[in-house]
């Protein structure tokens, strides 16, 4: 490859090449200086545009304070945190959902293993006094992304599933208000939805806000065998386009979610 190290490895990992001996390049970011880069973002900048070879990343254990983008140009990476849930990425851009993500998937192709993603201006909410706005902790606008054991951190639009098809699968998704929005084609399999709508002094929240503007649309959210928990009471959801789609199949739900479970609001009678 030429433009770092190249080292053969076996991937340790509960997806389907889990016994394979996986042969291509293996990039280690270590803040202390011990690695091939010392942030993410470096490390994403060195891969040649157009890339269409799996690169793997190895990120130590740590907090990262950086804002992180995989551009469009950037397939085929393969993302992993050294430990589950601690490996951890903060930002605090707000105000506009278009540039102040955390983490921003714009690639196709991408694989994100146990890393956790944080807005932090209104996150951790007890302990915050910024007024609450938006304020994204994941952008995820690739198509054919894949999110395993990963946490989504925030209050307000944590995660924008923006377009495309993904998968989430044993990830933990935090907020309060239309925390997991967007028009993509999602599963979330077997995830944690964390609701603190208790931060809202009363008001009830809400967990999605699915945008399918079109009945032919074939995007949607499915959250299958998930576990809704929290604080303060919420809706399921809330219409952000006229053709909304969501489905939570087989799913544990605590008394967080209020009887009614969805608000149409002026979309009574859309299909």
């Amino acid at each position: 490859m030429g433009f770092f190290e190249v080292r053969n490895a076996r991937i340790h990992s509960d997806f389907q090449w889990k016994q394979q001996e996986l042969k291509y390049p293996m990039v280690y970011i270590d803040p202390s200086g011990h690695g091939n880069f010392s942030t993410i973002q470096s490390a994403i900048d060195s891969v040649p545009q157009n890339n269409q070879n799996w690169i793997c990343f190895i990120i130590k254990a740590g907090q990262y304070r950086e804002q992180v983008k995989i551009p469009i140009e950037k397939p085929y990476l393969y993302i992993k945190g050294e430990e589950n849930g601690k490996t951890i990425v903060s930002w605090d851009a707000h105000d506009s959902i278009a540039t102040d993500a955390t983490f921003t998937i714009e690639a196709d192709n991408t694989v994100v293993e146990s890393i956790t993603f944080i807005n932090s201006f209104n996150y951790p909410p007890k302990s915050n006094n910024n007024p609450r706005v938006v304020a994204v902790a994941a952008r995820i606008a690739g198509d054919k992304s894949v999110l395993y054991k990963c946490h989504f951190l925030g209050l307000q639009d944590t995660l924008w599933d923006v377009k495309g098809r993904h998968y989430f699968k044993l990830c933990t998704i935090e907020g309060a208000v239309d925390f997991i929005f967007g028009n993509g084609q999602s599963i979330y399999e077997s995830c944690t939805i964390s609701v603190s709508a208790g931060a809202l002094d009363g008001l009830i929240g809400y967990i999605t806000a699915q945008g399918r503007s079109s009945p032919i649309d074939r995007s949607g959210f499915v959250f299958k065998n998930c576990n809704v928990i929290g604080s303060g009471q919420t809706f399921l959801g809330r219409p952000w386009r006229d053709y909304a789609r969501v489905v939570f199949f087989d799913c544990s739900m605590s008394n967080v979610i209020i009887p009614q479970g969805w608000d149409a609001g002026r979309y009574v009678g859309k299909e």
